[in-house]
């Protein structure tokens, strides 16, 4: 048997890279920080309490990323859909509360979806100007102020809850993880997805509209980061435009590290998640550490550049 031969049959290193990292990654702080109580059961369920968000987005921005878009307003949705389910609630009750939230995460979607797919304007010029109207509503209609959320039921159910230990929002990142992994590997909207990243010009020749895929991802998107700014409400019993803020980069780097290519064609839910665990258990570490927050800053950046330059070694490979 060939070189060759031997070589293509043996699995590459590369789609394991996020698990053999993640583990570096705790094995290194469970050593370094473990009298600093990195071990305790109660910092690891924080761990997940703090990333289960980030986990539910990666899971949305793993389809976009696959179709060869991109959406940088999702930080910024999440809040807006934290301080509208909260005022829905205050008007109407928790069920008129939880549609207005889901509403006004649906909106944004259609909004980025027709001006990416009907107008032409590029994801990622549509969803950065999003950004900046997301938080400016979100900061208008609240008058800057946090808008508190006084239903207990709501508070357990939507992130912060636990079932003896557990979390309750470990549950929800665990069911968008496989709901979405089912989809995306599955089913005839999963290859769709994957075909117009992939090769937009080759999808549209087979007779895929990938326009409709598209529009579909970024509506995707944007309902994930109003779910996610729902339980971080339910979390911190409050809506806040500051909810969700920067957690674009986390989200994209939690993907891209993964195995999700940023230039789309390729995309691994499961990755995606273990990949906003090992965020998570960066930004624990360096707490713990005790670095300033500029400090942190700087990691979460280097990450970032991590995620890109793995991403395009993929792509070459």
């Amino acid at each position: 048997m060939s070189d060759v031969q031997i070589t293509r049959r043996l699995p590459d290193w590369r789609q394991y890279i996020i698990y053999l990292g993640f583990l570096g990654v705790f094995v290194f702080f469970a050593v370094t920080l473990g009298h600093k109580g990195f071990l305790d059961a109660n910092n690891l369920l924080n761990i997940i309490r703090q990333t289960a968000m980030i986990a539910i987005m990666a899971v949305a921005m793993t389809y976009v990323l696959s179709a060869g878009e991109i959406d940088l307003s999702i930080g910024a949705v999440a809040g807006l859909a934290s301080v509208a389910t909260a005022m829905g609630m205050d008007y109407g009750g928790v069920a008129f509360g939880i549609l207005f939230g889901l509403a006004t995460g649906f909106a944004v979607g259609m909004f980025n979806g027709i001006l990416t797919t009907r107008i032409g304007i590029p994801s990622f010029l549509t969803t950065l100007a999003m950004m900046g109207i997301a938080k400016g509503t979100s900061m208008w209609v609240s008058g800057t102020k946090a808008i508190p959320i006084l239903s207990d039921g709501y508070s357990y159910f939507l992130g912060g809850g636990s079932i003896g230990p557990i979390p309750l929002v470990l549950f929800w990142m665990l069911a968008a993880g496989a709901l979405g992994h089912i989809v995306l590997r599955k089913t005839t909207f999963g290859r769709f997805v994957l075909a117009t990243g992939g090769s937009e010009t080759a999808a549209r020749y087979s007779g895929i509209k990938t326009s409709t895929v598209k529009f579909k991802v970024l509506i995707i998107s944007s309902m994930a980061a109003a779910f996610a700014g729902m339980l971080y409400a339910g979390r911190f019993q409050t809506g806040r435009f500051q909810l969700g803020e920067g957690d674009e980069l986390s989200v994209i780097a939690a993907a891209v590290l993964g195995g999700t290519s940023l230039f789309g064609g390729k995309g691994t839910v499961i990755g995606s998640i273990m990949g906003a665990l090992m965020i998570g258990l960066i930004n624990n570490g360096l707490i713990l550490a005790g670095l300033e927050f500029s400090q942190q800053l700087i990691a979460r950046g280097a990450i970032i550049i991590l995620a890109v330059a793995i991403s395009q070694n993929r792509k070459q490979s």
